[in-house]
């Protein structure tokens, strides 16, 4: 534990409230020193991204570390020895691996001689994926759970004040998102996610195209269907198997960026062993049978989740089947309302990805700052607003073009 605060608000107003009216906050250095019970009981669902073993595997593995620009600061609320909410956090000093962009504020800063580094990023590392931020007792009613929040809210502006220059709570669901945006700069993003509307298979998904999106498709699939596609649990992957995804996944990342990725071989290794039941594995080879590409999904009840993928060779459309196609044909086989097969990418549209938006809140210390960096986002919601319905526009269902 590095850091502890305490907040003692009034509660009479609320009667539900009065357990929680010794409220103590602190920063912890990982997710190893709250503990997996209270993790478990502040994060109930099965988003595998908040899972304590996702997180914990990142910091085992060291992909989030000072070296790497990413100290975790995780923020847990406590009345008497009870843990009642926890924040996953981070000190930041850059941002990369964020993917929700506030370079020209860091850039705006440094040209008036102010540090924007370090600040607070309540986010899960390099994964723009929604969902649950705050996690919260069991059982809150929504009058405590706003409580917490606030509880929440108030020491991360302290903070700010003492330590930091801003904090940034990024993809959170609608609800906790608009509450917090009572007390800080509400900022809206865009993803295209594809929602399964009772498709029976992938043909049932494709007589729902209009025609010549669909003939694309169908092109787009018959150049690689010499190529043999194999979803296989993480926890029944072989060695071998993982030790291809992982060259895959190095080897694309340094031909685009230079480096071998943010994330490890131990990291990979660690979710293996920890979270294999929730992690897909798509293995692709070749008509000789020779391993050259993957992917990387992990499931929920619900969702699909596309994160990764890799190639030892460039082919002609084997991108989007591996990232796109299977994904579909995998979601509706197994029931799944939605794929989120990663951040960004207008091509999405043309094979049925709707745009959806995406929600983060701010809050920045500097007064003026903070003026112009709300003003800025109030305007780039107008923005975004109108480019969801210029996409919406585009999508290849019948309906749409009638």
């Amino acid at each position: 534990m590095s850091e502890t605060g305490l907040i003692s608000d009034s509660l009479a107003e609320d009667s539900a409230l009065t357990a929680l009216d010794d409220i103590h906050i602190s920063f912890y250095d990982s997710v190893e020193a709250i503990g997996r019970q209270d993790w478990l009981l502040m994060f109930r669902d099965d988003n595998p991204f908040t899972q304590f073993d996702y997180l914990l595997a990142l910091e085992q593995s060291q992909c989030v570390c000072p070296l790497t620009g990413w100290t975790p600061k995780h923020i847990v609320v406590q009345t008497g020895d009870k843990v009642v909410a926890i924040l996953p956090c981070y000190e930041k000093t850059h941002s990369w691996g964020e993917y929700v962009f506030d370079w020209a504020w860091a850039e705006a800063y440094e040209r008036n001689g102010l540090q924007y580094y370090p600040k607070l990023v309540a986010a899960i590392p390099f994964t723009p994926v929604t969902g649950q931020r705050f996690g919260i007792m069991e059982g809150a009613s929504k009058s405590v759970r706003h409580h917490l929040i606030s509880c929440i809210l108030n020491f991360l502006n302290r903070s700010i004040e003492q330590d930091f220059s801003s904090w940034h709570c990024l993809f959170l669901p609608k609800d906790d998102f608009n509450f917090a945006s009572q007390q800080s700069i509400a900022r809206l993003a865009t993803q295209f996610h594809w929602g399964n509307r009772g498709y029976q298979n992938f043909d049932d998904y494709l007589r729902h195209l209009v025609s010549r999106k669909r003939k694309t498709i169908v092109k787009e699939r018959r150049m690689v269907s010499e190529y043999h596609f194999e979803f296989i649990t993480g926890e029944q992957a072989s060695s071998a198997q993982w030790e291809h995804f992982i060259e895959c996944y190095q080897q694309t990342y340094l031909r685009r960026s230079g480096h071998t990725g943010y994330l490890s071989s131990d990291f990979f290794e660690q979710l293996a062993d920890t979270m294999g039941n929730q992690i897909r594995l798509l293995i692709i080879s070749d008509p000789q049978q020779t391993m050259v590409a993957s992917a990387l999904y992990f499931v929920s009840k619900t969702h699909l989740y596309g994160r990764y993928w890799g190639c030892l060779q460039e082919v002609d459309g084997l991108h989007f089947e591996a990232c796109y196609y299977q994904g579909i044909e995998y979601a509706i086989k197994h029931g799944l309302t939605t794929f989120d097969a990663g951040a960004q990418g207008e091509h999405k549209v043309a094979r049925g990805f709707e745009p959806i938006e995406t929600y983060s809140n701010h809050n920045v210390a500097h007064a003026e700052f903070s003026h112009a960096i709300n003003h800025y986002c109030q305007q780039e919601q107008l923005h975004i607003k109108q480019y969801m319905t210029q996409m919406s526009a585009k999508l290849p269902y019948k309906q749409n073009s009638e």
